[in-house]
């Protein structure tokens, strides 16, 4: 038997859905990229991974719906990937040791270059093992975080001498959208100047005669509001989960929350009217209630800034969280849910009995996004899945 104190439930029918879903959004012939990287945004990599690839086991279920490349944050995680028997093209999105270069090339794992520094140091490192890594070039068009300046003139020759390595073969060039997640007009027209600027590289190294390979700049946002840029390859992460990058994006998919999180009370107790609970005494009973002490804090990912904020369900009613979040366990108003008591199941998000917790709602009562809420979620909390 499974003893568990809290655990995160990830629906493989649902992570399918939502790439079907989002593959039928995808122009002709583009090419989708499932972005994995943060354990899977918190889902579990290798889980999700297999859910997204073409076969293989458990490991089984994104290789297996059809997605042609994944992206990570670090070779680690793709290696990672790599060990869980995850075999399509990976691209590494950060950076990575150069003294490394060995590693990718015999793993056949894609490394970003981002800065001349950068690059011919991988290049030289690469050259002194005797091998070649398959690289793809990032671009900066307006992060202003990694990447080949677009607006610099010396950004296409160096590019240029990168594709006469020996060492380094490039296979992709791509950038990153800002704010392709806003519909303002000002936001528009700064994703389209990225764009713009974007192409103006790749087409001047085409007419150079540089094969710049795969071209990708689209990013979940950027996928559903702006079609026209999808190029060869869409980078897909948020929205493959079932959450928007934006409410704007509610309408034009049909996704479904991949996870859901869960917790188990521990104890029910009644105080009187003036009492405190948790630390610091930050909530103090109005009048005599109810509380219940549930099995999951800061520790398991549960923000501590949702302390006299956020509610989780039981029996299908709202139950506010009271006093500060510790770092193992939480304290819940039951005084309304008098059947509650010790081994119920609290849903912290998801649904029950007509109601539900979001982790839209999380984010919003700890002021901040849904991607911070679901990448938080520790590694002692248990993934388990659910078809």
């Amino acid at each position: 038997m499974d003893y568990k104190r809290c655990w995160a439930a990830v629906d493989l029918a649902a992570l399918s859905h939502n790439y079907h879903c989002i593959r039928r959004f995808l122009s002709p012939g583009c090419r989708y990229l499932a972005i994995v990287k943060a354990d899977g945004y918190g889902h579990g990599a290798a889980t999700v991974a297999g859910q997204m690839s073409k076969e293989g086991g458990q490991a089984a279920q994104l290789q297996k719906d059809g997605a042609d490349w994944f992206g990570v944050a670090t070779m680690e995680e793709a290696l990672y990937l790599r060990r869980q028997g995850i075999y399509r093209p990976i691209l590494v999105l950060g950076y990575t040791d150069p003294a490394a270069a060995p590693i990718l090339a015999s793993n056949t794992i894609t490394q970003t270059l981002f800065s001349e520094e950068y690059a011919l140091q991988l290049a030289a490192e690469a050259a002194k093992a005797g091998c070649v890594v398959d690289c793809h070039v990032k671009i900066d068009t307006g992060m202003s975080r990694l990447g080949f300046d677009a607006e610099n003139e010396n950004t296409v020759l160096m590019v240029e001498k990168l594709a006469q390595s020996g060492s380094l073969h490039i296979t992709g060039i791509f950038t990153h959208f800002a704010v392709a997640d806003e519909d303002t007009a000002v936001s528009m027209a700064f994703t389209e100047r990225q764009f713009t600027l974007f192409m103006g590289v790749c087409n001047r190294l085409q007419a150079d005669g540089v094969n710049v390979g795969l071209r990708h700049c689209c990013n979940s946002a950027g996928t559903l509001l702006h079609p026209a840029y999808h190029l060869d390859m869409c980078r897909l992460g948020l929205s493959q989960y079932g959450l928007d990058p934006d409410p704007c994006m509610k309408a034009l998919l049909d996704v479904r929350p991949a996870m859901s999180l869960y917790t188990v009370v521990s104890m029910v107790k009644e105080i009187p009217a003036g009492a405190t609970v948790s630390y610091g005494r930050q909530y103090t009973a109005p009048t005599p209630r109810r509380i219940a002490t549930v099995a999951i804090g800061y520790a398991d990912g549960y923000p501590r800034s949702l302390s006299n904020r956020a509610e989780m369900l039981l029996h299908g009613k709202r139950a506010p969280v009271i006093g500060r979040v510790c770092m193992d366990q939480l304290m819940l108003d039951v005084t309304d849910i008098p059947e509650a008591c010790m081994g119920d199941i609290a849903v912290v998000a998801g649904s029950e009995g007509g109601e539900s917790v979001t982790f839209d709602d999380m984010a919003r009562w700890a002021g901040t996004i849904n991607y911070e809420i679901i990448c938080g979620i520790s590694k002692r909390v248990p993934r388990v899945i659910t078809e």
